[in-house]
């Protein structure tokens, strides 16, 4: 076969590849395709990464073994953490993933200087740039979502000030090298500078945003793939970052719509400070609370549910456990249902994923508005470890960090149980007033113990 032949084998499997990034994309955006979408996304890398290695102008391949044999020795691992640890699982692969095109933005411009053109710099400082801040960004993501860095914001007087112009030093330093690409001291200067500004632009950042940060983050890395496809004349590496960084924008834009904030709060707001205030009040106001034999009976006697899923349900692996009370209800003729907040959990998506591992039918799942509009006729809206999404401080306390951002309306039903561990605030640190009004019954334990109470009440086992 002719090399021509070759090349023309090449640009169709890259095509090929492409079009399934696009329509994995595509099905990504509902769940009851998203299974379809997950499969496409890897069977076109498969193919765009088979293709490669029948690229003519490939004249090595001991280095691409080593790096396929590093990724998949650090990889598995990654890919058998819990389901509660996805979150951080995906704030790491994201800094994988900035890391490895930084590292080859760096050996391209080592490789082509002296003989680099002013935009080829230029290209391969901006790539150079964002990724490296992403890959400081996404592991102080982690850590925070790991809760081995302080999960509140960190912040201090002039800390915008001081994170532009870090952010500044970085671009006057790219404008330089693109003048003068042979200033190589300066090049690792840049690199330096770039790392330090991520670790300025996600410690200020507190809980409640960190769903949107995710996904900014990800729309930084497919902005760098895509610019890596410049540095390297590689058109699917250009099409998938365009990709998967537009696709990234638009879901942190939707994300911060949901939240009633702009790109500047969520970069800049400090968002998630604790309320001191607020916390000293809880202690003189009170609480009911309910046995699982006492939820059992009110549920058991109602005729619409209403769920809202949170971390803590995550945390305590309660979604099975939760997919037979649904069984249990519906079978009795009690309609169940599961209302999904935008950044409910925390990463984009974290509840559907949970329900869909319980196979809870996509149809039993409604957004926001849906449930809102038919709150106040539901007569059991049953909480499980979800707190700032359900909190009507965001609609009452013009003092509150999350006044102004939409929630499920939970305070409208009939009945609102809370299933929690204790009156601890959420993982934005704001108390939730919806604890102590009359309407609602906490139910104190771990979310998987109580839950299987509740079913063992609700399938005759406590003499119902």
């Amino acid at each position: 076969m002719t090399i021509l032949a070759t090349q023309q084998l090449v640009d169709f499997a890259y095509i090929l590849a492409i079009a399934l990034f696009i329509l994995s994309l595509k099905w990504l955006s509902s769940p009851a395709t998203a299974r379809h979408g997950v499969l496409a996304g890897e069977i076109g890398a498969a193919v765009a990464l088979v293709t490669t290695f029948f690229n003519p102008e490939l004249v090595e391949f001991k280095w691409i073994f080593v790096g396929l044999l590093a990724g998949v020795i650090i990889g598995i691992p990654l890919g058998l953490v819990p389901i509660t640890a996805v979150p951080q699982r995906t704030a790491m692969s994201h800094a994988f993933g900035a890391l490895a095109a930084s590292l080859i933005g760096i050996s391209e411009y080592y490789v082509q200087t002296p003989h680099i053109t002013k935009f080829g710099m230029i290209e391969i400082a901006m790539e150079v740039i964002i990724g490296s801040l992403s890959v400081t960004g996404s592991l102080i993501a982690a850590g925070k979502l790991q809760e081995i860095l302080p999960q509140r914001p960190i912040v201090y007087k002039g800390q915008n000030i001081v994170s532009l112009t870090v952010l500044g030093s970085a671009v006057i330093l790219a404008l330089v090298l693109m003048f003068n690409p042979g200033l190589t001291v300066l090049f690792p200067i840049m690199v330096a500078v770039s790392l330090f500004f991520g670790f300025l632009l996600v410690m200020p950042i507190g809980g409640a945003d960190m769903p949107t940060v995710i996904s900014l983050l990800n729309s930084y890395v497919g902005l760098s793939a895509a610019l890596l496809g410049f540095v390297l004349n590689s058109r699917v590496l250009v099409v998938a970052g365009a990709l998967d960084g537009s696709s990234g924008f638009i879901l942190s834009v939707i994300m911060c719509k949901a939240m009633n904030r702009s790109f500047t709060n969520v970069l800049f707001g400090a968002f998630g400070q604790l309320q001191v205030s607020a916390e000293k009040g809880k202690e003189e106001r009170t609480v009911r609370s309910a046995s699982p034999e006492e939820a059992a009976q009110i549920i058991g006697s109602s005729n619409s549910v209403i769920v809202v899923p949170g971390y803590g349900m995550a945390v305590a692996q309660a979604q099975h456990k939760v997919r037979e009370m649904f069984d249990i209800l519906t079978k009795k003729g009690i309609d169940m249902r599961f209302a999904i907040h935008p950044v409910a959990g925390r990463m984009p998506g974290h509840m559907n994923v949970l329900l869909a591992e319980a196979d809870i039918p996509y149809d039993k799942l409604i957004d926001m508005e849906t449930a809102n509009s038919e709150m106040a006729q539901t007569d059991v809206a049953l909480i499980i470890g979800a707190n700032d999404v359900t909190n009507p401080a965001a609609k009452t306390d013009e003092g509150s960090p999350i006044y102004g951002m939409p929630i499920i309306e939970v305070d409208k039903a009939r009945t609102a149980m809370v299933i929690k561990r204790s009156l601890n605030p959420g993982f934005a640190g704001i108390d939730n007033p919806l604890y102590y009004m009359e309407k609602t019954l906490m139910l104190f334990g771990d979310a998987k113990k109580f839950v299987s109470d509740v079913v063992h009440e609700l399938s005759g086992g406590g003499g119902l």
